[in-house]
């Protein structure tokens, strides 16, 4: 068996990284492309290893012959790379193909070694590498029957998003035997590429041989092996985070801070969200409207106010809609001069838009990280702070106080003039009490020192909206709030789904019953592992002591490579003292017992 690379192309997506050398070239964690696939093959005792060269050619032969290979090298020629595509490429390495046995493979695909072991392993002897379709992937996608005969090639121009759960996308790795080379590929590579020209690819070709009756090539399908193709600086990012190792896959994954669609397999137990909300008719209902939204102005924060006022009984005059809650932070902050008061460890959302002389902490010390009302009221008595911030449920603690005395903490505060914060972001997670909410004109009416701040996004499930509200009968702050934020601030999508959620509020009364009963088992389920220490939670997350050898760091890093679970390790958060804690999300029935099972495993 042979290989043949094609590796002729500019790379222009990856701007100023290709500008002195091939894309193959192009390093992933230090290694090159390149390199890591040359490797890979090598180990496989292949006849040898044949590499379509065009830009920078010369470069990538020094650099090939340089690194040592058992394998031998040979090497084609695409003298016209900028005016071809990769179709020519493989017609320029066609005699290879009725030689032997090939691994076909293009350059610009970083991979683990299993991968190729999944073509090399098979004994079908022409297979084409695919995956099932995830958002992130991009180009030519095949649908398979049940005996994974490739039912047809799918391009751009066929694509139909409605139909992706039937889609693989192509690895662009294929085993090809010479046999198959010799009746199928060759022939009609050769009729291809004179009916149609050079400026094609070579999926093409496969695409009219599975219009055969015996098309001889069937797909070989990827499941947790690691892959990722490498377009541009962004795809480079991602793969750089994909195939990193130990700690250094943690630290970029923790500075990521989201967008973990693009991370195959990654089952997100770091970020907060509904795991049980929206509801599907309500997601209906926003698809169907998916062009109109996209394609019109949002409504400006006027109308976005009084259509959230209205949800909850206040005045426009009473309200407004940030993008996300982050957005109103950090105008109250602005707005809102003098000393900030705020218990530790916290959401660093608040005491991170102060200055830190500006910050006056309540350090939290026992192992619950537990306080009341009335701790905070005994600290603050004598301090100097024009805003004290209570996030309750609090984050990462889990901590809550009941309605009535976070109600005795707002009339101190009316009393001492201070203006009080309270994030309620996650308190509809609480079933301590039914009525757990401040956001009522009536609460608001009695203590206007009072502000309350929502973020729709965790409690509703809808992050990717970015959506959050801030409330006070104060309307010179309020107003003042509205002019430190953008006209346009919320998109279409956001102000439509603030919209219609009226609608559906007994769908999301019901999942929430459905949150409270998983909670508990996800707790209970917590509390048999060994060397884990859970703490009460009123939040849509749990916070845990690790108790043994391992450390929460060591936890958090072998859960990420070994499983593909990503949880929040707080020994660095400040107000933990380095101590070893983590906090771990509640999501559905299933992904908790994945979890659980994973750090059994782990800490026992």
């Amino acid at each position: 068996m042979q290989a043949i690379i094609l590796a002729a192309g500019m790379g222009k997506r990856l701007k100023a990284l290709t500008n002195d050398s091939t894309k193959c070239m192009v390093k992933v964690n230090g290694v090159t492309m390149a390199e890591r696939t040359l490797k890979s093959l090598d180990k496989l005792n292949l006849n040898k290893i044949v590499i379509v060269v065009g830009y920078k050619g010369d470069k990538l032969i020094e650099y090939a012959n340089s690194l040592g290979l058992q394998t031998p090298i040979e090497y084609v020629d695409n003298a016209i790379y900028d005016k071809t595509n990769n179709i020519y490429s493989l017609y320029l390495a066609k005699d290879y193909l009725l030689q032997d046995d090939t691994l076909l493979l293009e350059s610009d695909v970083v991979f683990e070694d299993a991968v190729l072991h999944r073509l090399v392993d098979n004994p079908y002897p022409s297979l084409a590498l695919v995956a099932a379709f995830e958002s992130w992937m991009d180009g030519t996608v095949v649908t398979l029957d049940e005996e994974n005969n490739i039912k047809s090639f799918l391009g751009k121009k066929d694509f139909d998003f409605n139909d992706i759960s039937n889609y693989y996308k192509t690895v662009n790795l294929y085993k090809f035997s010479k046999n198959f080379s010799v009746s199928h590929y060759v022939p009609f590579l050769e009729a291809y590429c004179k009916a149609l020209g050079t400026n094609e690819y070579y999926e093409q070709v496969l695409k009219v041989i599975t219009y055969l009756d015996k098309p001889e090539i069937k797909a070989e399908c990827l499941g947790s092996e690691k892959w990722y193709e490498i377009d541009d600086e962004q795809d480079l990012e991602i793969a750089e985070t994909i195939f990193a190792e130990g700690m250094e896959r943690l630290t970029k994954m923790q500075k990521a801070f989201g967008g973990y669609w693009r991370y195959p397999k990654l089952l997100d137990f770091c970020y907060l969200v509904n795991p049980f909300y929206p509801c599907k008719k309500l997601v209906n209902e926003m698809q169907s409207n998916f062009t109109e939204l996209l394609t019109q102005y949002p409504s400006g924060q006027r109308i976005n106010a009084l259509t959230a006022a209205k949800n909850w009984g206040l005045k426009v005059s009473q309200m407004a809609v940030g993008n996300g809650a982050a957005e109103l932070i950090k105008a109250l902050a602005t707005v809102l001069p003098g000393k900030l008061g705020i218990a530790f460890p916290t959401f660093q959302e608040y005491p991170n838009r102060k200055p830190e002389e500006e910050v006056v902490p309540y350090f939290v010390k026992n192992d619950d990280f537990s306080y009341t009302a009335e701790d905070l009221m005994n600290f603050y008595e004598d301090k100097d702070i024009s805003i004290l911030t209570l996030i309750n449920p609090d984050n990462p603690s889990g901590n809550y106080i009941m309605k009535k005395d976070v109600l005795r903490l707002a009339k101190w505060a009316e009393d001492k003039h201070i203006t009080l914060i309270v994030d309620e972001s996650f308190v509809d997670f609480a079933d301590a009490e039914t009525d757990t909410s401040l956001l009522k004109a009536a609460v608001l009416e009695e203590y206007p020192k009072l502000v309350v701040v929502k973020s729709i996004s965790k409690s509703y499930g809808v992050p990717g909206v970015r959506l959050g509200v801030v409330a006070s009968a104060n309307e010179e702050l309020i107003s003042a709030v509205k002019k430190e934020i953008a006209i346009w601030n919320i998109n279409s999508y956001g102000e439509f789904f603030v919209e219609i959620q009226e609608k559906y509020n007994k769908d999301y009364a019901s999942a929430l019953e459905k949150f409270y009963e998983v909670r508990r088992a996800y707790v209970a389920d917590l509390r048999k592992i060994n060397h884990l220490r859970v703490i009460p939670s009123q939040a849509n997350y749990v916070l845990c002591e690790v108790v043994g050898n391992v450390s929460s760091t060591e936890l958090t890093e072998k859960l990420l490579n070994q499983y593909d679970i990503f949880i929040k390790d707080l020994s660095t958060k400040k107000g933990f003292d380095g101590r070893n804690y983590i906090r771990l999300a509640v999501r559905t029935k299933e992904d908790n017992e994945r979890l659980v099972a994973a750090m059994k495993t782990i800490l026992q």
